[in-house]
């Protein structure tokens, strides 16, 4: 029996470079009737406390290092008791927010991580930060894309830490390769699939998104 994956939507702030946005945050939740994962737990504890309820959380998932999606996460981390997991590549970011604490664990490529008969793959892919990582779980035909692609195109890399040349090429060697009905869960806005996305690789990079 595969996980299944509920969605909760936090409200909240992204600031870096000295500019600061209003942002929903799409925060996920995968596992079963006893233990889930969480994927950016951001802004609203509570919210997502909700929705956890008295399921174990096994570990906490960072899809990278922006403080829109880390700085409710470490609070939360504590509150479940439960490890939070980063890429090295955004510890600059992390100690932005968190210059006293570390993460319990660092993210690399091709890691698994195992949760009510699903396995989550981490497919590092920089570009947004350096460190952004996705979630791929095969058998569900899913994919947590952070904030590495979304409905419409690659993510945001007009700011410090980030290329543009680098993200096309990680969505182009890392994601686009993956079955064109897969589903692709994002860190903000709706939803969208590898086939819908793909076709588009090529106005990107035209547009120098």
């Amino acid at each position: 029996m595969s996980a299944r994956i509920e969605n909760v939507i936090t409200s909240g702030t992204f600031s870096l470079d000295g500019g600061t946005w209003e942002v929903d945050n799409n925060v996920w939740i995968i596992g079963d009737d006893s233990e889930v994962m969480v994927i950016d737990p951001a802004h609203d504890i509570k919210k997502i406390q909700e929705v956890v309820g008295e399921r174990e959380v096994m570990a906490v998932l960072l899809t990278h290092g922006h403080d829109d999606h880390i700085r409710a996460a470490g609070e939360f981390s504590d509150i479940v008791d439960a490890p939070l997991f980063l890429n090295p590549e955004d510890r600059m970011l992390w100690e932005a927010v968190y210059p006293e604490r570390d993460v319990d664990a660092e993210i690399s490529d091709g890691d698994t991580f195992t949760i009510a008969g699903t396995t989550l793959t981490a497919l590092h892919t920089p570009g947004h930060s350096p460190g952004s990582t996705c979630f791929y779980a095969e058998d569900l035909g899913v994919l947590f894309s952070g904030d590495t692609l979304f409905n419409g195109g690659p993510g945001a890399t007009g700011r410090s830490y980030s290329s543009f040349e680098t993200i096309i090429e990680s969505i182009r060697t890392k994601l686009l390769g993956l079955p064109e009905q897969t589903v692709v869960n994002t860190g903000h806005g709706d939803a969208t699939t590898i086939g819908a996305e793909a076709p588009n690789l090529d106005e990107w990079i035209k547009r120098g998104h």
